[in-house]
């Protein structure tokens, strides 16, 4: 199995939405623009830009320039807005099949699981919560 690379996907184009929105007219770039940059197909950056439209952090704009553009400020997207917009699935997940309920540890390991790694991933947005998309553009400068 491997690991989502979505919420990565999302942080890149946000942050670099965030450094070139204010140096286009009206704020507005193109999927073909931040695929360029991620090095990834338009295709794709279209279809996380779907999740960061439903939650609000992008908006599409229509007719001549068409693209999109921020929907909020970097200063209030919080990367746990953008996992909660990219990433659909819990971050571990129970096996798809219920196991024996005749064997104790098929009955009893679920729920002691679900505790645990809804605890894990409880921590895990916590901290997210405390980075911006602004705070990322500018480690990310500092960095280059």
């Amino acid at each position: 199995m491997a690991a989502s690379s979505r919420m990565t996907v999302a942080i890149h184009a946000l942050t670099w939405m965030a450094l070139t929105c204010p140096r286009r007219p009206g704020g507005v770039v193109t999927s073909d623009k931040i695929a360029a940059s991620v090095n990834t197909n338009p295709v794709v950056i279209r279809r996380i830009l779907g999740g960061l439209r439903e939650a609000g952090l992008v908006v599409s704009v229509r007719g001549q320039g068409a693209g999109v553009k921020l929907g909020r400020p970097p200063e209030s997207i919080t990367l746990k807005d953008v996992y909660e917009a990219v990433e659909p699935e819990p971050l571990i997940a129970l096996h798809s099949t219920l196991p024996s309920q005749e064997c104790p540890v098929g009955v009893g390991l679920p729920p002691v699981l679900q505790g645990v790694y809804g605890r894990a991933e409880g921590a895990m947005k916590e901290e997210l919560a405390t980075i911006t998309i602004a705070d990322v553009l500018k480690k990310t400068l500092a960095a280059a």
